[in-house]
């Protein structure tokens, strides 16, 4: 029995288990975002987090243990140049899974696994909220500040120069 044994099988032995993580990670890793299942986007999960976490070091030995696993120069080369500097600033959490329902053939249960800072997935994002809205909120903020502090600004001056020409500040306050 397999108590307390982590990690799924997949039906697979460990070369061919290996293999697939391998060539999920780095078609994640290449495209941003991947179509499958959603037993395997949750046994790819970790592995791709932690090929971000090797990019984001950035140093020779990360190079060289991402080869080792990706087993692909052309994707090392993009998680290190590309995909990585995305998430410099970020502590974890790279990846998300979107669960899509299941599969027409089989009825596996499908779902995206996708990088969360990926241009491909912002630009998505930009589309579905509406840009009045999100300048909206912030606009009243510095209107106010702004309103604020130009009346004052502008009674402060202009009854000092009222006074230097001998006019009366009521005067001009009664024309508005």
């Amino acid at each position: 029995m397999r108590h307390a044994r982590s990690g799924k099988k997949l039906g697979r032995d460990s070369a061919h288990r290996k293999a697939l993580y391998s060539n999920l990670a780095g078609a994640l890793i290449e495209h941003g975002r991947i179509k499958t299942t959603v037993t395997k986007a949750k046994a790819v999960k970790p592995l791709a987090e932690q090929m971000i976490t090797l990019g984001r070091r950035g140093d020779l030995h990360a190079r060289r243990q991402a080869t080792a696993f990706l087993r692909s120069r052309d994707v090392v080369h993009k998680l290190f140049a590309d995909v990585a500097p995305l998430f410099k600033d970020r502590p974890g959490g790279y990846t998300r899974i979107v669960k899509l329902g299941p599969r027409p053939g089989d009825a596996a249960e499908m779902a995206y696994l996708e990088l969360v800072d990926e241009e491909y997935v912002a630009t998505q994002r930009e589309e579905r909220t509406p840009e009045p809205a999100a300048v909206a909120v912030e606009e009243p903020v510095v209107e106010e500040e702004a309103v604020d502090e130009e009346p004052e600004a502008e009674a402060e001056t202009a009854e000092p120069e009222a006074e230097a020409e001998g006019e009366e500040p009521k005067a001009d306050d009664e024309s508005k």
